[in-house]
């Protein structure tokens, strides 16, 4: 079922964009990721056609070369492809976010250059924030810049870096200068392709193992002046709109996941029979399918909200950590579930449910914790 109320209408076109995104993903996403899954490989391999589709430049505006979707037709497309794999959905999640920064925060005429070929694989970007000393304290941030001529030279390391290993663009958060507060954060777009920068894959993950993780290391690396992003000394003000814009793509992701599952669970509850009857005719069973029923269409309802507001102008951090927290922890509740409804067949890979309770568990860790919503939301609340 689609992310939005029924009652939303969508234009022709966005309508188009949603159809295509559940049909490519059902048919040729679905296999490749079960794939990914066992061999530990790249979706990077599909970034072609991700591109042809226009799935790499949904956010970026119609002036400068992108598709311009409202926020709530992403989160629906988003929610399409990450009911048939989570990793393909981050992918594109984490590269259209980056491309909407830039749309708000870089130079007008760096913007204009960088925009214009958004939508293609050689522009494919990746976003490191984190570091193995800074996580969900973005103050903790220790990699460096300093002045060099025409630019900045950048040393520091980055973890858990999606997109990280084909990426040629690195929204990265930086130390510019010789300060220690909060003022010296800055926000610059590192060209992988420049010297010194190192790539090395994370492996062995426990799920969205499609999906590329890499510690980026950076050594000297040469970073122009037009590539500074916001404000001198304003980057985690930049990465935290970044993050609040993300958090509804990662909650759309929880709902293709949770959506996933639920299929699933009712499939097998109406064929797996015990004790002369389908087994979604027991009270318990039939408990865990409405349950996650009424989870999952709560999620969307918060998804919609936060999605609106971004489209009015009005972006709540509140509503995106709430949808974010809702959508991802409801997703891992459902999956759970659709686990305990399969039983023991529910527990080998050759089952999808077993692959889905992994890949839904990272949803409440990245793009900031379950924890960290809930101290983002208790925040906006009490005004602290």
């Amino acid at each position: 079922m689609a992310l939005l109320p029924v009652e939303v209408a969508h234009t022709d076109d966005e309508a188009l964009l949603i159809k295509a995104a559940h049909e490519y993903a059902a048919n040729e996403l679905f296999p490749l990721d079960r794939a990914w899954d066992r061999g530990d490989s790249s979706v990077a391999a599909v970034l072609p056609k991700l591109a042809e589709m226009g799935f790499l430049n949904l956010l970026v505006p119609q002036g400068y070369g992108g598709l311009g979707c409202s926020y709530r037709t992403y989160a629906a497309i988003l929610h399409e492809i990450g009911c048939w794999s989570a990793s393909a959905c981050v992918t594109v999640g984490v590269h259209n976010m980056v491309g909407l920064i830039l749309s708000r925060c870089a130079e007008e005429a760096a913007k204009a250059e960088w925009l214009a070929s958004w939508g293609e694989v050689d522009s494919f970007a990746a976003f490191a924030l984190s570091e193995a000393c800074a996580g969900s304290d973005a103050r903790g941030t220790r990699a460096t810049a300093v002045e060099a001529d025409g630019g900045y030279r950048v040393n520091g390391e980055k973890m858990w870096v999606t997109n990280g290993l084909t990426a040629r663009w690195f929204l990265t958060l930086v130390r510019l200068g010789t300060g220690t507060d909060n003022a010296a954060l800055t926000a610059l777009l590192i060209d992988g392709r420049e010297a010194g920068v190192e790539r090395s894959a994370i492996r062995g993950k426990m799920g969205i193992r499609g999906s590329e993780t890499a510690v980026i290391s950076f050594s000297d690396t040469f970073v122009p002046r037009a590539h500074l992003l916001g404000e001198r000394g304003g980057g985690l003000a930049v990465f935290l709109a970044a993050l609040n814009s993300g958090r509804i793509g990662i909650a759309a992701q929880g709902t293709g996941i949770a959506e996933a599952c639920l299929n699933e669970m009712v499939s097998y509850a109406r064929q797996r029979e015990q004790f002369g009857r389908p087994i979604g005719r027991f009270q318990a069973v039939a408990e865990m399918i409405a349950d996650s029923k009424v989870e999952l269409e709560a999620a969307k309802a918060l998804i919609w909200r936060a999605a609106s507001l971004e489209d009015a102008g009005t972006p709540s951090r509140a509503a995106s950590s709430m949808a974010k927290l809702y959508a991802t922890e409801a997703a891992n509740r459902i999956a759970y579930r659709a686990v305990q409804v399969h039983g023991g067949t529910g527990y080998v890979n050759e089952c999808r449910v077993e692959q889905l309770y992994r890949d839904a568990r990272i949803t409440t860790i990245y793009e900031g914790t379950s924890e960290i919503q809930r101290l983002v939301i208790a925040r906006e609340l009490a005004g602290g």
